[in-house]
């Protein structure tokens, strides 16, 4: 008696793996029509990411904060490669050193963005007045 061994095979997955990546691929390359049903997911998809994202990462881009006054600063360079702000004195109410360089940067830094203040000195008219300041600044 002679007898034979049948070996059966697995059967093939339930869902085609093809199948699954021409899916990706045509989200990946859009090739959706206007009015599909894909088409319609892919653009919610990106509006929710466009309007949630923010709320969510972390992009680091605040606004600088906008001097509400106009001030008349004029910016020139100086024989070292940096420049030289000189500031209306009506732009910094007067105080202690410090309260003074505090003012300078903060009519100064939206300009120029983040710096540190070298040095400065008080510009006078002929009667002793502070016609402004003269502020040499390093960048940070």
């Amino acid at each position: 008696m002679h007898t034979e061994l049948k070996t059966v095979e697995p059967a093939a997955p339930s869902v085609p793996v093809g199948g699954v990546w021409r899916t990706i691929k045509s989200f990946i390359f859009w090739s959706y029509e206007r009015g599909t049903v894909q088409y319609d997911v892919m653009v919610t998809l990106i509006l929710l990411f466009v309007f949630f994202s923010p709320r969510l990462i972390d992009f680091n881009d605040r606004p600088v904060e906008h001097n509400p006054r106009s001030t008349g600063v004029v910016v020139s360079p100086d024989s070292q490669g940096g420049f030289i702000y000189q500031v209306e004195a009506g732009a910094v109410p007067g105080g202690d050193d410090a309260a003074i360089r505090a003012e300078l940067l903060r009519v100064i830094e939206p300009i120029s963005g983040s710096v540190t203040i070298s040095k400065y000195e008080v510009m006078k008219d002929v009667r002793g007045h502070v016609t402004g300041y003269k502020v040499w600044v390093e960048r940070e």
